[in-house]
């Protein structure tokens, strides 16, 4: 690969983060947001600049394109897929993307707002970046690596591809997703108009990992109806539904069973969202674990509080929903071994040391691998994600760049 191909991915990198795509979880239109849509337009652009002639953006959001075979054999369609919307967690208007070039160890101290530093003791993964070309926001809104590191790695994949016909591979699909950060990113994708056999999601963060395996995970609803009076001629009858609320989260484990509290393979039970008045209350959790008998029991833990809580409360009730979102692709990934060490192969072909990883959180790749497309997680080389720290180092992203490349030879010339 020459230099200047290298350097697309992060000269591509630079132009998308400014485009604000940030989705919004309250929203039911497809896409979240209709701004999302203005990247996705650039790259169909983009796409059909480097002689792909059938990439498109679809009603819902999505961008399909096709890299065809230049090959004889028969090898499986493997797509490459990113989501182009940023998290509603932080400001993705006008971001001012800052390469800090040949950084030098120290912290970065973010310009628009000097209390926003990236601390290399907070930051471990800054270690091994160093003489490397870091960039970031400007501190007052997220960079956006998350996921248009992946964006641009696929784009400049794609174009070293088609300038250079001598790689052999099988067809290569490319899918970017809208709102994939609001849970929705797989909700519209059309499988059959994909047509591929694999995928792997260019949305990890550590140089060198793959994740096979995530968190399942569960939504939790609560709705509270407690006993409404005037306050005034309250005694023996007002049971509020605020108080009961207030209770329930004062039951859980101050310890353990928290995103605060754990750590690897553990999971958490987690309120996100409160709503109501003293009459009612809608209490949101989200529920992780990387099996589904380890979610079921935090399910029937959290009912136990409830239920212990209710017991003060002998005229009110509870109604307790558990909402599906996400399984372990792990589930379907063990049945295609190949997926995995495939992608293993190429980080290691790239001069890297490839890394198994389990991750805390979910992809469109658990779901479109439970929708029949097997789809691990390469890494992007996104770090800080859904904050105004985030950064990815140009190094990186030129590596996983590289892993796209070595991973398509790899599956031709196994076929």
């Amino acid at each position: 690969m020459e230099k200047h191909q290298l350097f697309s991915a992060s000269t591509r990198f630079l132009k998308y983060v400014q485009i604000d795509t940030q989705s919004d979880p309250n929203s039911r239109s497809n896409p979240s947001t209709e701004k999302q849509k203005d990247l996705s337009r650039l790259l169909v652009q983009e796409l059909l600049g480097l002689g792909i002639s059938d990439a498109h953006l679809d009603e819902w959001g999505y961008v399909y394109a096709t890299i065809p075979s230049n090959t004889d054999k028969n090898v499986p369609t493997i797509c490459f897929c990113s989501h182009v919307d940023t998290s509603p967690d932080c400001s993705g208007a006008g971001v001012k993307p800052i390469v800090h070039f040949n950084w030098d160890g120290t912290d970065i101290i973010l310009p628009d707002d000097s209390t926003q530093i990236i601390k290399v003791s907070e930051h471990p993964d800054l270690k091994a970046q160093l003489g490397n070309d870091i960039i970031t926001a400007s501190g007052t809104t997220l960079l956006g690596a998350d996921n248009k590191a992946g964006i641009a790695e696929i784009m400049a994949a794609a174009e070293y591809l088609m300038q250079n016909p001598e790689v052999k591979h099988g067809t290569i699909k490319i899918l970017f997703t809208p709102d994939e950060e609001v849970g929705r990113g797989t909700e519209k994708v059309d499988l059959t108009k994909l047509g591929a056999d694999f995928g792997y999601t260019m949305d990890g963060e550590s140089l060198g990992t793959l994740e096979d395996e995530t968190f399942s995970a569960d939504a939790v609803s609560l709705t509270i109806k407690g006993v409404s009076t005037h306050p005034g001629f309250a005694k023996d009858k007002l049971e509020n539904a605020m108080k009961i609320a207030g209770d329930i989260l004062a039951a859980l484990p101050k310890d353990t069973l928290s995103p605060e509290t754990t750590e690897g393979m553990e999971g958490f039970i987690h309120p996100t969202q409160i709503s109501g008045i003293q009459e009612s209350v809608k209490l949101d959790f989200i529920i992780r674990d990387f099996t589904v008998y380890g979610l079921h029991e935090k399910e029937k833990f959290l009912q136990g509080v409830v239920n212990q809580v209710l017991m003060n409360y002998p005229n009110s009730t509870v109604d307790f929903k558990v909402i599906e979102q996400y399984r372990n692709m792990k589930e379907v990934l063990v049945n295609y071994p190949q997926v995995a060490d495939y992608a293993l192969e190429a980080i290691e072909q790239a001069g890297v040391k490839a890394e198994k990883r389990s991750i805390r959180g979910g992809t469109d790749g658990s779901r479109l691998s439970f929708m029949g497309l097997p789809c691990p997680n390469i890494f992007a080389g996104e770090h800080a994600f859904h904050s105004k720290l985030e950064w990815v180092s140009v190094q990186d992203m030129e590596k996983a760049t590289q892993v796209i490349i070595n991973l398509v030879q790899i599956w031709e010339q196994r076929s």
